[in-house]
């Protein structure tokens, strides 16, 4: 369990600095953690450490609850969004939050990004969805565990694995992945399609989603039953 969990750690942190890398986050923004079915544990970024001071053994790990197991400093505050997604979604093993630019800016519009390209239709089923705004309710109650349960219901219907991140209306974006890894790619690749749907829209108003037809066929070629890109 001790060298599983000294892994796990590990890859929260490079996935947490990747995001640093690619310019997701600034400061102390945003968050990256992973869960151990095996074990029932999450490994989180703690609160508030700068990215460049962070180690290993910085990383928190708590069980699916959210009560800490192992670490000195207190976790993200936004755990028990963290949590609430590993436990609605068995299929994701890692979730990332940033405030990367544009993709909150579309979810401070609180609009979906439509899909406007292929570059979009390789990831995403349909549009990059968005939840409802929280209720004055929920804000002032189980803020951050309610924020996880409006993705879930905003889910409702849709495959994590074919919708692998969604927009937080007035907050920021979550994304998820097999892996902590694969959650801060998703993250990457929605930060991109949220640049470029709105450039599209800049050029032409009009613009107007490729068709079902050319999405589904990007869409599946990649993640379908009969998917042939990339290497075997």
């Amino acid at each position: 369990m001790l060298q599983a969990l000294q892994a796990l750690r590990a890859e929260v942190l490079e996935a947490n600095l990747e995001l640093v890398r690619r310019g997701l986050v600034l400061y102390t923004f945003g968050n990256a953690s992973a869960v151990s079915r095996e074990e029932g544990l999450i490994a989180i970024k703690p609160s508030g450490v700068p990215y460049d001071k962070m180690t290993p053994a910085d990383i928190v790990i708590t069980d699916l609850n959210g009560n800490i197991v192992e670490g000195s400093l207190r976790p993200s505050s936004d755990l028990p969004t963290h949590a609430a997604l590993y436990r609605a979604f068995p299929q994701i093993g890692g979730v990332v939050h940033t405030h990367s630019r544009h993709a909150t800016a579309w979810a401070q519009a609180a609009r979906e990004i439509p899909c406007f390209g292929t570059t979009h239709a390789d990831y995403f089923a349909g549009p990059v969805p968005v939840t409802p705004l929280l209720t004055k309710e929920e804000i002032e109650s189980g803020y951050e565990l309610n924020t996880g349960l409006a993705i879930v219901r905003r889910m409702t219907g849709l495959d994590p694995q074919e919708y692998p991140g969604i927009l937080v209306a007035g907050h920021a974006p979550f994304c998820w992945g097999e892996t902590v890894t694969k959650a801060a790619h998703n993250a990457v690749v929605v930060e991109e399609l949220a640049a470029m749907a709105w450039q599209t829209l800049t050029i032409n108003p009009q613009a107007m989603p490729i068709s079902e037809t050319l999405h589904h066929k990007h869409h599946s070629r990649k993640h379908g039953p009969k998917a042939y890109y990339g290497q075997t």
